[in-house]
This record gives structure tokens, sequence and C-alpha cells, in this order.
């Protein structure tokens, strides 16, 4: 083990050798130049950030500052308390943005900055660090301008104070504690959260809202002081991710969306880098739903029996001009990360189409879910027709009770009912969806579309077929309810105050 560690010590070195090299061949300082000239080089470059780019970063200036970039950072440096995604396309230089150019113009603007950076690994937030560790070291303009910054002993890869303290940086880990994080006095004063997701995360729900929550109580938690911002870099490439939950969770934070190109015209985004003819290109190589995806933040979700085009997004009814609504929980007892979900899908049916109007599809315990049950019954008005029901399971005395808790809790009386366990193969049951799909009888409430839940429950649903291991608590609600709402597809409109069953009638469908 320690052999491997020196190994990689030593490669970490070598490569940050190579970006001094870079940052020493950056630039040149003119002996010639008087202090008039150098005051104003420096005052322009705290105004104007693509001068300052092209001035002392000109290694990073291989194009023309694109205007969304510029745009960033200035809202950035005009926002002190600054929450936000630099949500760009693949390739729109989102790492050198947050991680190297904002970060030295804040400080150049004569702000102090530390600043902690959170990546996937320790060794990659090393890595994303070390480029402006290295700026600081070793550009020519920059030590001409603002001084030597080194500071001996405090000059660690991933871990540098500049001699007068003005620039503190701090990598870390995904896993690795940042609570109570102080050097001295001082304490973060923004963080850069960059190249969060792997392939573990993006496939697991619940490790992306365990990265969600340490966001908000561990890293958000460190920062005192007039200047708490936070910028997190990432382009969506993903239904579901950390950055969206955290996005839901929190839709006063700044959105910063940058489409790579026009897919239609090709048109570039970053016009002085790339040319309509490299994003053709790249969607031959690798293939649109790929390109889409990595560049543009569209994933077009197509499964062997369902696919994303089918589904019809709208405005949805009023509570009271549905036929009948049906409230259906098909549930999960544990918490963990390879849990099943707990899926409580609302549909309605009017004029023999059916509109998904609420879900909540979550790996989470019972407790939860009958929360939501109970806000959800706060929510639909007494004089609609609704029915809330649940799958008869094992444990049906442990449900009773997280029910009834939930009820007193929340001052609510749920009327929720039992339902016997389908006898039917679950994957016929739910292929039973697909003419009404094909047919445009389904319909999603647009106002849901955002949340993680109901994005959960659409790649849940294109994931139905033979052989598939994914989850399918979801698509399992949704045709359950869709059963039970099947029952009055032959019914008329009514007025709000006209029930649309016989009482009688229900006691006998249900056995109560």
């Amino acid at each position: 083990m320690a052999k491997s560690n020196k190994k990689a010590d030593k490669k970490k070195a070598e490569a940050y050798l190579k970006k001094l090299e870079i940052a020493q061949t950056a630039n040149a300082v003119n002996p010639f130049e008087g202090k008039e000239e150098q005051k104003a080089r420096i005052a322009r470059a705290r105004t104007d950030v693509a001068y300052m780019v092209k001035t002392y970063l000109p290694h990073y200036a291989s194009a023309e500052s694109a205007d969304f970039q510029i745009e960033f950072a200035e809202m950035v440096a005009a926002d002190p308390l600054f929450k936000g995604f630099a949500e760009w396309g693949r390739g729109l230089a989102k790492s050198c943005w947050c991680n190297i150019i904002i970060l030295l113009w804040l400080w150049m603007r004569g702000e102090d900055i530390f600043v902690g950076l959170k990546s996937d690994s320790e060794e990659r937030a090393d890595e994303l660090l070390s480029d402006i560790q290295a700026e600081l070291e070793a550009n020519p303009l920059i030590i001409h301008d603002f001084g030597e910054q080194k500071l001996e002993g405090s000059w660690e890869i991933g871990k540098f104070v500049t001699c007068d303290y003005r620039f503190i940086g701090m990598a870390f880990g995904i896993k690795q504690k940042v609570r109570g994080l102080r050097v001295k006095q001082r304490r973060p004063n923004i963080w850069i959260v960059d190249d969060l997701e792997t392939p573990d995360t993006i496939s697991n729900p619940k490790r992306m809202r365990k990265q969600a929550d340490h966001v908000e109580r561990d890293i958000m938690g460190t920062m005192v002081g007039k200047h708490r911002r936070l910028l997190y870099a990432n382009n969506k490439f993903a239904r579901v991710m950390t950055q969206t939950i955290l996005q839901e969770r929190h839709p006063k934070w700044k959105v910063h969306q940058i489409k790579a190109y026009n897919k239609v015209t090709y048109e570039p985004a970053w016009k002085s880098m790339y040319s309509p003819e490299f994003y053709q290109q790249q969607e031959e190589d690798m293939g649109i739903p790929a390109a889409y995806a990595e560049y543009n933040h569209e994933t077009k979700l197509e499964g062997k029996n369902f696919n994303e085009e089918q589904i019809q997004w709208c405005k949805i009814p009023d509570w009271h001009e549905f036929e009948m609504i049906i409230v259906h929980w098909d549930i999960a007892y544990t918490d963990n990360e390879t849990s099943d979900y707990n899926a409580v899908k609302t549909w309605g049916v009017k004029e023999r189409k059916f509109y998904l109007i609420d879900n909540f599809v979550k790996q989470c315990r019972m407790k939860i879910a009958c929360n939501y049950l109970c806000e959800l019954r706060k929510q639909i008005p007494t004089s609609a027709n609704a029915l809330f029901q649940y799958e008869a399971q094992f444990w049906n005395e442990e449900v009773q009770r997280n029910i009834e808790e939930a009820e007193e809790a929340n001052g609510v009386t749920l009327n929720i009912m039992k339902v016997d366990n389908p006898t039917t193969n679950k994957l016929g049951r739910m292929l039973k969806m697909v003419p009404y799909y094909q047919n445009s009888r389904m319909f999603y409430n647009e106002a849901i579309k955002p949340k993680n839940d109901t994005q959960v429950g659409i790649m849940q649903l294109v994931s139905v077929e033979e052989g598939s291991t994914e989850k399918d608590d979801s698509p399992d609600a949704d045709q359950q309810a869709i059963s039970a709402l099947e029952k009055y597809t032959g019914t008329t409109h009514r007025t709000t105050s006209e029930k649309s069953y016989k009482v009688g009638k229900m006691k006998r469908t249900y056995n109560w």
C-alpha cells in the first residue's frame, strides 16, 4: 500500500510540475513598463473579466470568452451570497471558469478567498484545485502585479495558503468531512462542487440524495461572514442527479443552463471555439441520444414497450372535473440503497382519459410516504371524488401503525383502504397500459415535470420489459391506479355537487 501511495504522489507531483511549466510561460513581463501602465492593466482586469482572461491567462484563452461565460462570472461577482449552477454543455469550460477564472477574478477585485473544492474523490479534487494553485505560484504577470504568493510550508497540492493569507484553497473528496473547517480564524467563503457524479451515483438515487444532504448540511454550514457563495459545475447528462435534487429543493438558486449548440441549425453557443460541423460530427460519432445528453442536457428515454415520446404533458383539469381520482400506494418497508421504492401515484379519469396528477417515488421509510399521503389528502377538496388505497402486504399491522401515527401528526383522516394483491403476473399487468399510451389516453401534469419523483417514475416505466432488473414500483402503482379507474371510464360529466358512484356499489367492489 505504501509503495502504491508513493507512486500516486509521484504522479501527482509530475502533473503539477507540468502545470507550473505552462503557467511560467503563459505570459511575459515588460521590463520597460511604467507604473501607470501597470495600474491601468490591473484596474481594467478588475472590471473586465474577458480582458483579465486574455491578459493573465492567455493559455486558457484559446478562444474568445463567450457571452454566457462572462454573464455567469458577473452574476457571481455581483452577489456575495450567490448560489448557482454552471449547467453548461460538455466542452464549454465549466471547470476553467468556476475553478480558476472566477476565483482569480474575485481575488484580483480585492476579495479575500477561502475556497473549498469538492469532487467525487480527493485525487480528482486535488487535480482540479492545483490548476489555480499553479497560476498563483508561477504565473509571471500575476506575480509581477500582485506579488509572490507561495507560502513555504503551507503549499501542498490540494491545500495551500498564500503569503498574505488572502487566498486559501483546500480540496476534498465527496466522502471527506468538512464540518468545522477553518484555517486560524478564517472559514470558507466560497465552495466549488465539480465533477461529482459517477456511474455509481447516477444509478443510485439514494446516494445522490445523501450527496445533496452533504452539500446542504455540511458544506453550506462551513461558511460564515458576508461572502457565502456556492458554484456547482456540471452538465445535466442524466434525468436525476445530485444537482437536480438540489435545484428542486432550492428553487431560488440560479440555474445557468447553456446548451452547447442548436440541434436544428447546429449554431454553437461558443462560436469562437466550435463550428457547426464539429457538433454534426459529434452526433455521427456519439449517436444523437448521447450527443443531446452531453451537450444539450436532453435525455430521451425509450424502452421496448414504453417510451417518453408517448407521454403527453398538459395542464390538468380541476379536482372536481374528474369522474374519479385514485391514490395508490405501493409500499416499501426499508430505505437502504437496494430497497424498493415507496410509490404513491395519484391518477384521475375524465372523459376516458387518464391524468397523472401527482406522484411520490422515493427509497424511504414508510413514515415519510404516510406524511406525503396526509399532505395530499389536505390538498384534495372533500367534494371531489377521491379514493386512497394501498396493496395488501404481509406486515399490515406495521403499515396500519405508520398510517395512524401520520394521521395523528398531521391532523387528517386518510380513509385509506387495503386492496387485495393482484394475482396476475406483474409484467403482464403493467403491459396492459401500453395501449393507453399508444392511443394517446395518458396525460401527465406539466407542473410536476421537474420533480425528481416524476423523472424516476418515467425511467422505471421505460425499463418495463421481459428480463429487466430495474425497479418497477412506480409503473406497478400506475397500473393498479389505472385498473381501479377503468371502472369509471363510462360515467358522464357531473356538477361539483354530484357523486359519480353509489355507496352500495363501492362496498361491493372493495369488500368494505
